[in-house]
Order: structure tokens, then C-alpha cells, then sequence
């Protein structure tokens, strides 16, 4: 039987962890957290394996993180995640800082053959031959005491990415493909990937793009508010108000109560605890210009001659591929080069390995500093001097 983890639930333990992983290279980590019922995520297990050392962090029970906070934030040790992004979170919330430097397995998978945003299950059966159980997927990891089942499950998660990182290091390194990932490491350790700033939160809505200017600006006001009203009492977003509710104000646009009613998904309770604010939101937007789109929003169909400039650049992307022996799906989707294209900040080959690999030389090409040529059945992309 392998040695149980260990359960960390006083500060004596934890000072005793700290004391045993100090020196080390790198730590992996994984978080259990709930956020159904909260704005912030509640945190509820640190899971940390480094070594020989394996074992699960109580927050619940131990107050006063500082020890082991200092060594995450030690730039020394690398912190090493998979889909790292609410793990992050947990931890810019709890001090207001990021672990750093990074490295995220499932970030990294690509780059060995290994599917785009495979799963933690998937990572370590295609590495490791081991099949997960899913036995404890659904747990309140809020509820005390933990069952030694629960907290095995937890600790598996960083049990085998402890082995999953072993094994991907070495072969990034024989591709000399490790230094590719460090745009990508660098963005999910930026803070303001975790900001969420409320005048910017009417981003995240579906459809928001093919508003009028006035329904624009009310949604614009109605999620920085709400985003406000979340975070304040620490509660989801959706709990105030629904997406599908809030772009129904921006059309309606009522302007007292009685009109509130009639608007979809704004029941009494909501009417009563928040209409007269909601009302006066809605007359203040509809009086000023939206912020500005950013060159966001999208034409439904594309010319014949952009089509046919996205066969090219397609092109390009499968030579590329081919040359480093990576599927073209996973250095960029037909929608990367629209992105690209449309030239949107956010585009995937505009940042990380694979602006290094194609999405440098796919600007040249659109710029007209570089060409596309065929010279004896082959593909080549040339300089233009």
C-alpha cells in the first residue's frame, strides 16, 4: 500500500511541511475549491507534492497560510499546474499575488502530440498508463472530517502530476521545445488575467456584439454594476441577474417599475430589492455613447477573397505543422487565422509558441513582407527583397 498523504490541519504541520520542502525545484499543486453559491471561490484543499513529500493543506483549519504562501511566491521554486487558471485565482484572491515562475502540463501537452486541452485524466493515461477514478468527482470538499478516501483522491491529483511533469520535462527539452511555452506560462501568470475590472465585464456576454449603440451602453452599465453588486455580497453574478435578464433591460429599456415587470426574468424580489437602481442605470446609459467595441465585433459572413486569404494562411499553418511534427488543428483552427485576420489582440497566434512558430510569419504575409510560392510542386514562403 502506498504511504498515506499527509493531512495538514494545524500550524505545527504546516510549519513541519514547510521545513521539508524547503529546497525544493519545483512543487506541484492543485486546489479543491466550491463557488456555486459565492462571487470569490471558497477554498477548501491545497494539494502539494514535491519529492518524496505529498500532501493535503486544511485552509479551513489552518488559519495563517504565511509559511507556505512564502514558498509559493518564492520565484526560486517553479509551481507546476494543470489548467492552472482557478488554482491561480484561489491564490491572487487569497494575498493578492500570483505563484511564479509556472509551468502547466496541459499548456505543455500540445507540444508533445498530446490532445489540445486534455484533461487531467487524459494527461496522465497517455503519459503514465494510469486510469483515474472519478469515485470522489462530485464532493463537497467544504464538509469536515474528510474520509482518508477523499483525501487519497485529492492527493492523486498531484501525485501523478508530479510524474507527468518528470516525464514531459525531459522530452520539451530534447525538441527544444520548453523555452516556446514561455509566453504562454508568463500570460497565465499576469495578473490581470484575474482582475475581472466591471467596466469590462459586459465582455463576457454572449451576443452583447450585435447590440445598438444606446441597448449597448445599458448593458455596459448593468454588468459593471452588477459585477459590483457580486463581488460585494459575494455572490454569483447570475444570483443578481441573468445574462439572458440583463440584455432583456438593454431592449426593453424600461424606466419604472411597472415596465420592469414586464421584462423577462425579473421577478418581484428582484423588482423590489433593485428596481429603482436598475431604472436609473438604465436612463443614465441611454443617455451617453457605449465604450467602444475594439473592432470586436465580427462581420457573419466573410468576402470570397478573405476566404480565399484563409486557405492560404492555412497553408502556411500546415507546412509549418508538418516541419514540427504537430497536428495543424493544434497550432491553429480556421477561427485562429479569422482572429488573426481581423486583427484582434486576443488571437492565439498572436501571443505564446505559436506566434513564435507561424503567427509572426503569418503577419509578414498579410503585411506583404513575405510570400507564399511554388516552385517545383512545393510549398515556400519567401522574403519579398
Amino acid at each position: 500500500m502506498p504511504t498515506p498523504p499527509l493531512y495538514i490541519d494545524t500550524a505545527d504541520k504546516l510549519g513541519a511541511l514547510c521545513e521539508s520542502l524547503a529546497g525544493a525545484p519545483w512543487i506541484a499543486l492543485d486546489t479543491e475549491f466550491l463557488r456555486e453559491k459565492t462571487y470569490f471561490p471558497k477554498f477548501c484543499l491545497l494539494q502539494i507534492a514535491a519529492g518524496e513529500v505529498v500532501a493535503c493543506v486544511d485552509p479551513l483549519a489552518v488559519e495563517d497560510l504565511s509559511p507556505l504562501l512564502a514558498i509559493l511566491l518564492d520565484p526560486g521554486v517553479i509551481k507546476v499546474f494543470h489548467s492552472g487558471r482557478q488554482d491561480m485565482e484561489i491564490f491572487y484572491h487569497l494575498c493578492g499575488k500570483l505563484p511564479g515562475p509556472v509551468f502547466d502540463t496541459q499548456l505543455a501537452a500540445p507540444l508533445l502530440g498530446l490532445a489540445e486541452q486534455i484533461s487531467y485524466a487524459g494527461l496522465v493515461a497517455e503519459l503514465l498508463g494510469v486510469n483515474l477514478t472519478k469515485s470522489h468527482s462530485r464532493t463537497d470538499w467544504s464538509h469536515r472530517p474528510l474520509s482518508p478516501e477523499q483525501i487519497r483522491y485529492a492527493a492523486d491529483d498531484v501525485i501523478y502530476l508530479a510524474q507527468a511533469y518528470l516525464a514531459m520535462l525531459p522530452r520539451l527539452e530534447r525538441l527544444n521545445r520548453l523555452g516556446w511555452l514561455d509566453g504562454d506560462f508568463a500570460e497565465l501568470a499576469d495578473p490581470a488575467l484575474y482582475e475581472n475590472p466591471p467596466a469590462l465585464a459586459w465582455q463576457r456576454i454572449g451576443g452583447v456584439y450585435q447590440l445598438k449603440s444606446k441597448a449597448l451602453s445599458i448593458v455596459q452599465t448593468l454588468a459593471a454594476w452588477r459585477e459590483q453588486t457580486a463581488r460585494a455580497q459575494d455572490l454569483p453574478r447570475g444570483w443578481i441577474l441573468k445574462d439572458d435578464a440583463l440584455l432583456d433591460l438593454a431592449r426593453q429599456q424600461p424606466v419604472d417599475a411597472e415596465q420592469l415587470k414586464l421584462v423577462r426574468g425579473i421577478d418581484e424580489r428582484m423588482a423590489r430589492r433593485h428596481g429603482a437602481t436598475i431604472c436609473k442605470l438604465i436612463q443614465e446609459a441611454a443617455a451617453r455613447p457605449p465604450q467602444a467595441l475594439d473592432g470586436k465585433a465580427r462581420p457573419s459572413k466573410k468576402l470570397v477573397e478573405q476566404e480565399a486569404l484563409l486557405d492560404l494562411l492555412m497553408a502556411v499553418v500546415r507546412l509549418r505543422a508538418a516541419q514540427n511534427t504537430l497536428n495543424p488543428a493544434t497550432l491553429a483552427s480556421r477561427k485562429d487565422l479569422e482572429q488573426l485576420l481581423d486583427a484582434d489582440p486576443q488571437a492565439r497566434l498572436a501571443h505564446g509558441w505559436r506566434k513564435t512558430m507561424v503567427g509572426d510569419e503569418l503577419a509578414a504575409v498579410l503585411r506583404g513582407e513575405l510570400t507564399v510560392k511554388i516552385d517545383a510542386g512545393r510549398l515556400f514562403v519567401t522574403d519579398n527583397g
